[in-house]
């Protein structure tokens, strides 16, 4: 789906869902490549296996809310998932520091619609509840509170590795710097990220004192030589996480 500037922009400004970002594309192999994470320094990443209509495996990433939660991207839905804790390397999922989980259900945001990226948010309702550990831990949140956007983040994933490339089997993370918009500025005070790790799709964007400030969603490409990333806005989605949980622990 193709957005003119104008509507993308507004699209984000009205919804209160995503932030803008930039990738200069072509000059990206550092930046896709980030570098590789100390193994288990970033214990909430969860690496997450989903079967598809056709049964082919694909994946995305998320990262641990609790011991009963894990948050991603909306369009990450599929039949059914496993879930990776404690993975620092996608070539060793049986080893004891790993623990893996069926999801009991999906709780994909009620007004997202495939193919339009706005609320491109989903909890997964786990199993059973993971054990933490030194290994697996759940990250704090943005909250409503959090109004100042952060200046300093670390994404990190199991993405590309470099343009076009394979994906990685370690854990990479990037640094990212946010900087006001210089596009949208004539409608709003948007802002732009100038690193990005490609590939992790449904991964967080931490900032600050290691809260999760965003759910990486999609790319637009403004041009041959210029791409935007937008992350799913977590501090304005504090109510519905909260109210979808405690609604699925209600279930039970």
């Amino acid at each position: 789906m193709i957005l003119k500037t104008y509507d993308f922009c507004a699209r984000v400004y009205i919804k209160c869902s995503l932030l803008r970002l930039m990738l200069p594309v072509g000059r990206t192999e550092k930046i896709i490549g980030g570098h590789e994470a100390e193994p288990h320094s970033r214990p909430y990443m969860a690496f997450i296996e989903k079967n598809l209509a056709n049964n082919e495996p694909s994946y995305c990433d998320g990262f641990l809310l609790n011991e009963d939660f894990v948050m991603t991207a909306a369009h990450c839905q599929a039949n059914n998932y496993t879930v990776y804790l404690g993975v620092d390397n996608t070539k060793s999922l049986e080893n004891d520091k790993i623990q893996d989980r069926t999801v009991e259900k999906a709780f994909p945001h009620e007004n997202y619609k495939k193919n339009e990226f706005i609320d491109d948010i989903m909890l997964l309702k786990l199993s059973s509840k993971v054990v933490v550990n030194n290994f697996v831990k759940p990250i704090a949140l943005a909250n409503h509170d959090d109004v100042t956007l952060p200046t300093s983040c670390i994404v990190s994933g199991w993405g590309q590795t470099h343009s076009n490339g394979r994906i990685s089997d370690k854990l990479m993370e990037t640094n990212v710097t946010l900087t006001e918009n210089s596009i949208c500025t004539e409608l709003n005070d948007l802002y732009i990220i100038c690193l990005f790790l490609q590939g992790d799709s449904g991964g967080p964007l931490v900032c600050g004192h290691g809260t999760a400030y965003g759910v990486v969603s999609f790319m637009y490409q403004y041009s041959k030589d210029l791409s935007t990333v937008a992350y799913t806005k977590i501090p304005c989605y504090t109510d519905w996480i909260t109210s979808t949980m405690k609604k699925a622990l209600s279930k039970k």
